[in-house]
């Protein structure tokens, strides 16, 4: 019986590692387990104990059997005995191994939630950390020094000594300063009138302090990004968290980022005014957004411009940022007309006289190191007036004169390129070309007739006075076109220009004269006529249907005779071809060239006072003149 058990022994036991389910503990987290060597070491410990106990309990059963050797059979009872004796121990290591596997369920699940409290935490943390860094970059932004760039990249404000300030240079100056609040600002004026120049010289006096420079652009995802620059602020794109998700570092439109932009902008705001001690007065962020009429007048151009007034209203009443919009076109102005209420405009205007000439001889010094005479000063003003980019191109050149010409005679070119009109002879398929066309000479011929009546008038006792271009209002232009809606496109154009008073006049002295000079042309109203006459033709071929008998129009005549047989004879009589020969005969009606050495009568012609160089027919055949001097300068140059 021993030896049978001890045989029963050594073939089962080998086989109950292999039946049994071994219990892992798996952590997704880390990819070895550390407590694989204890679970195993313990397992093992507990098998050998286990087997050990077995051995003795059967020898003591050995020792305590009184009944002589051992049978190898057993009675009834005994069988009975043993087996509830081996149910109760595979009972005991059944509860034994059940609570082995929930202790390494509740190992496992304690090390799991561990882990998920450990990365949560941190997450959170980083989340925390890196909200905490975007405030602080955007609050850089402003922190004294260059923003963007800007003051190093145009360098013409670097000397102060050839800087002439503008009488809107002290208002920029308080409002860079933080004095003005509560407002905010748009800059309107023609292109090259200084606008720019005199807002980077006021943060250029506070050393860039609480300042940023944004450059407008049509496409609202490059001001997007512009607008990030300037504010120090990425738009999480190199959040890490993006690292989770299968989708781009950025799944929304321009706008929205814009929008986020602006709120992380009013945080670092806030949070400066909470950081300020009680008492001291916080001077509100300048932003400044320039170039606002190179965002396109459509429904996305619409959109991004209400949201940038809506942030400047909000960021002005509370008194935490204070925007400056800078724009060469009038349409910007009508678009924040309708919902502005802390809105104030600058406009800013051509140099007098006498900056005109403060700023030529200073340039004149500065480049070539010579003094400029007064009188070619004022010779220059004369020409170009007082435009600070027309000036900057006249005194950096040898020949000042030559060059206020060749201004002139390109805004001249510029101008019939674009509204050159095309006579009788226009085909219908351009049309919408005659129209512009016409509608501009009708405007430009209109401030060229107020031009002349002034110049009618008795002569001032100074004759060096300031240029004073006609203008008209913006309803009255509209009525002199025709057409209301051809305005924004010269003024995007620049041949006319609109004020913040809502007046029309040319866009600058050259393009002025350019209008005198063209509408001096011989032919000129007789072409002009012709072109409009043929628009209405076109337009009225559009609307009805008509049947012309070109012969009759042309001084011929039908008879209409019935013969014996019924039939009608129709004969022309009048010498149809002869006509049509006659009216070919005809040069059509040309306006006059002004280049390959044509240019060079209008050179010697503008060289006397602007007023004796475009005054009316019947008030020149007077003699009214200026000087003789001025006249034998126009000689002299002709001759040249």
């Amino acid at each position: 019986m021993y030896s049978r058990r001890i045989w029963l022994a050594t073939k089962i036991r080998p086989l109950r590692p292999v039946l049994r389910s071994q219990i892992r503990c798996i952590n997704p987290f880390l990819p070895v387990d550390i407590l694989d060597e204890v679970t195993n070491d313990d397992e093992n410990t507990i098998r050998e104990k286990r087997k050990l106990k077995r051995l003795q309990d059967l020898d003591e059963k050995i020792k305590n059997k009184k009944d002589g050797p051992i049978n190898e059979y057993q009675t009834p009872q005994e069988e009975e005995r043993n087996r509830e004796r081996q149910k109760k121990e595979n009972r005991q290591e059944n509860w034994e191994r059940f609570g082995s596997f929930l202790f390494r369920c509740f190992e496992t699940a304690g090390i799991t939630f561990s882990s998920l409290a450990v990365l949560a935490l941190s997450g959170y943390m980083y989340h925390k950390i890196y909200n905490s860094q975007v405030l602080s970059k955007i609050n850089s932004a402003f922190d004294e020094g260059d923003p963007t760039l800007q003051l190093s990249m145009y360098k013409r404000t670097d000397n102060n000594k050839y800087w002439v300030a503008r009488p809107q240079q002290l208002l920029l100056d308080d409002i860079v300063n933080g004095k003005i609040k509560g407002r905010y600002f748009l800059l309107v004026g023609e292109k090259g009138t200084g606008k720019f120049s005199a807002i980077l010289q006021s943060i250029r006096s506070v050393k860039g302090l609480n300042c940023t420079v944004v450059d407008g652009h049509s496409d609202p995802e490059i001001f997007r990004i512009r607008l990030g620059q300037a504010l120090n602020f990425g738009y999480h794109e190199d959040y890490i968290g993006s690292l989770f998700s299968i989708r781009g570092p950025r799944d929304t439109t321009a706008l929205l980022d814009i929008e986020r932009a602006f709120k992380k902008l009013e945080m670092v705001a806030l949070k400066r005014v909470k950081s300020a001690e009680e008492g001291v007065q916080v001077k509100p962020l300048i932003v400044v957004i320039n170039n606002t009429h190179l965002i396109k007048d459509d429904e996305e151009g619409n959109k991004l411009i209400e949201l940038l007034q809506q942030k400047a209203e909000s960021l002005s009443g509370s008194g935490l940022a204070t925007m400056i919009f800078n724009s060469d076109d009038y349409w910007v102005y009508e678009r924040m007309k309708q919902l502005s209420t802390r809105l104030e405009v600058i406009n800013f205007n051509d140099l007098g006289r006498e900056d005109t000439i403060k700023v030529l001889k200073a340039a004149r010094m500065k480049h070539y190191n010579v003094y400029l005479p007064l009188e070619t000063a004022n010779k220059i003003y004369d020409l170009i007036g007082g435009r600070p980019q027309h000036l900057a191109l006249v005194s950096a050149n040898k020949d000042p004169l030559l060059t206020s010409h060749q201004i002139i005679d390109r805004e001249k070119t510029w101008f019939l390129n674009q509204c050159g009109l095309l006579g009788g002879d226009m085909d219908d398929d351009v049309m919408e070309s005659g129209k512009l066309s016409t509608s501009a000479m009708l405007l430009m011929r209109e401030l060229v007739q107020m031009d002349r009546e002034k110049f009618s008038l008795p002569l001032q006792n100074d004759d060096k006075i300031d240029h004073v271009l006609p203008s008209l209002p913006l309803w009255r232009a509209r009525q002199v076109m025709t057409r209301p809606d051809y305005i924004q496109l010269f003024d995007n154009l620049n041949i006319f220009t609109i004020d913040c008073n809502s007046r029309v006049h040319a866009d600058s002295v050259p393009m002025m004269r350019a209008f005198h000079e063209i509408a001096s042309q011989p032919g000129f109203d007789e072409l002009l006529n012709e072109t409009i006459e043929r628009v209405s033709e076109i337009e009225s071929l559009g609307r009805t249907r008509e049947l012309v008998a070109k012969d009759l129009l042309l001084g011929g005549h039908y008879t209409v005779q019935e013969d014996k047989n019924n039939k009608l004879n129709i004969k022309l009589h009048g010498g149809t071809r002869d006509l049509l020969e006659s009216a070919n005969e005809d040069d059509p009606i040309k306006m006059e060239d002004f280049s390959d050495g044509a240019h060079k009568k209008w050179w010697s012609k503008r060289m006397s006072h602007y007023r004796d160089s475009y005054k009316p027919e019947e008030v020149a055949e007077l003699g009214l003149t200026r000087n003789p001097e001025e006249q034998n300068s126009s000689v002299e140059l002709s001759k040249s």
